[in-house]
């Protein structure tokens, strides 16, 4: 084949290209539903669903999960308290055990759109709950010992930014140490370090 016909041929494929990303994109929006915006999705504002606060968590109902190598404590989730929101939070219950037996307990929420984590209240001695003095939303970050709230975004609650299924299902995960596959990418340029 010469290189003429060689050109020829690519420029064919070049505008063949084209034209097939042309119709695409202009039958793309047939397949929206009817009354379907896509300005209006760019602008939605997310709105927090609200937040009831669960039982105290009961050692029957911990599952411990594994956090890597440099944890210092020891982490569970009250199976009984996995929500997940309309609203796209993870809420659950996390205990945290040092090898000094201290026991921390907060109901906390994980929001998967931005890898960020919210605690909502905090558990005392008595199974009651304190409500937390400052409840906002903070970045998930690797570059920690105790690197449990990472730990759940990879492993358990999240597909990248959307939540991996429902309360059931991250619970079966959770439960029966089943993490998800690895080969998502959650490197520290992926999300907040």
């Amino acid at each position: 084949m010469s290189r003429l016909s060689a050109l020829r041929r690519n420029r064919l494929l070049q505008k063949g290209a084209l034209i097939a990303l042309a119709a695409w994109s202009l039958g793309a929006t047939s397949f929206a539903p009817e009354g379907y915006d896509p300005e209006d999705q760019e602008n939605k504002v997310w709105e927090e669903g609200s937040v009831v606060l669960p039982d105290a968590p009961v050692a029957a109902n911990l599952m411990e999960f594994y956090v890597g190598p440099t944890a210092t404590q020891t982490f569970y989730i009250d199976e009984k308290s996995v929500s997940v929101g309309g609203d796209g939070v993870v809420r659950y219950t996390l205990v945290s055990k040092s090898k000094s037996g201290a026991v921390n307990v907060s109901y906390e929420g994980i929001r998967c759109a931005t890898i960020e984590r919210k605690a909502y209240a905090y558990g005392g001695a008595d199974g009651s709950w304190t409500k937390a003095r400052d409840p906002v939303w903070r970045p998930i970050t690797e570059l920690v010992a105790n690197r449990q709230h990472a730990a759940l975004v990879k492993d358990y609650f999240c597909d990248v930014t959307t939540v991996a299924g429902n309360a059931t299902e991250i619970v079966k995960r959770i439960k029966y140490k089943h993490p998800m596959a690895p080969a998502r990418d959650y490197s520290p340029g992926s999300y907040n370090r």
